[in-house]
């Protein structure tokens, strides 16, 4: 074999090996076919099949999937014809499963979510469906799951995204909910004006209480003062006669000390009779030891007196 039939055998085989290296991407699965029958699946990672006897037979994504469908005509309970769209969230969990398990599954997961949402709200009056939207939610996933699980897929979640109805209904509707906020709103002024009015009142009686206080602590004080003042001028009065009572005592002992006696206080006796004579009064009593001290002194001033001359008679 010449050297350049060497090479082009070399060349042909290495074209033919790399064609058939496979490298499956992350979250991706391959199922692989051998002579037309299922063989194996492929994970994350680099494989090689062999020419003519290997197929891949289908690439399966492993990430979870959302499916918007569109909105299902659906009749309630009390004859009431809506539309409502579905969200599934699922994920496949078996690619061989998925392959082989059901022919086109986008379309077959979109009529069993159909079916299983005509059956759930035919159970269900109107206002059921519009407040019952967790619980539907709830029950189609378990359906949906158990359905789906033959064919490789589990279904994590279903959302009803939008619920119409008749146009008559949804004006219907918008009445009450609007008559609803209306009355809502009056509720909500009425109690705001009474709790105004309560607030008002408890402040007026807040503030009477105050007054009435103020007037009481007044008086307090008033009385209080009037009770210390009375008591200064006592103890003023007191004092003032305190004082009196001293200066007669100290008098009286002055006099001691000097050694007056019996006759210079009748003196001073005397002598404070005449400044008492000197008043308003017209009738004056004069004790009678006074009496004769006043005779004897009126004696002894004639005596002590200088003798007048004699008058001259007139020519």
């Amino acid at each position: 074999m010449t050297p350049i039939i060497t090479l082009i055998v070399a060349v042909v085989v290495l074209i033919i090996v790399l064609c058939n290296v496979v490298v499956v991407p992350q979250a991706r699965a391959f199922v692989l076919e051998r002579l037309g029958k299922y063989h194996t699946t492929w994970h994350a990672g680099i494989h090689v099949k062999i020419p003519i006897v290997d197929r891949i037979a289908n690439r399966v994504s492993l990430k979870e999937q959302v499916l918007d469908f569109e909105p299902q005509s659906v009749i309630t309970k009390d004859n009431v014809t809506m539309k409502i769209d579905t969200v599934v969230y699922l994920v496949v969990f078996d690619p061989k499963l998925a392959t082989y398990g059901v022919e086109h599954v986008i379309p077959a997961i979109e009529n069993l979510t159909a079916t299983t949402l005509r059956n759930l709200i035919g159970e269900l009056t109107l206002d059921e469906t519009l407040t019952s939207r967790d619980t539907v939610n709830g029950q189609m996933q378990i359906l949906l799951d158990e359905a789906t699980d033959p064919w490789g897929i589990k279904v994590n979640r279903v959302e009803l995204k939008n619920i119409m109805p008749p146009k008559d209904i949804q004006e219907a509707m918008e009445k009450q909910m609007r008559a609803e906020r209306e009355k809502r709103e009056a509720v909500l002024r009425a109690e705001g004006t009474k709790q105004a009015e309560i607030l008002k009142a408890t402040g007026e009686k807040e503030a009477t209480v105050l007054r009435a206080e103020a007037a009481k602590q007044k008086a307090i004080l008033e009385a209080e003062a009037d009770r210390q003042a009375a008591i200064v001028r006592a103890e003023g009065e007191a004092e003032a006669i305190r004082k009196v009572k001293e200066a007669e005592a100290a008098g009286i002992q002055l006099i001691r000390d000097a050694g007056a006696d019996e006759a210079v206080l009748r003196l001073r006796s005397l002598s404070a009779l005449a400044e008492v004579a000197q008043g308003p009064a017209t009738t004056l009593i004069i004790p009678s030891d006074l009496a004769g001290l006043a005779g004897g002194l009126a004696a002894l001033k004639e005596t002590i007196a200088p003798q007048r001359p004699p008058e001259k008679p007139e020519a």
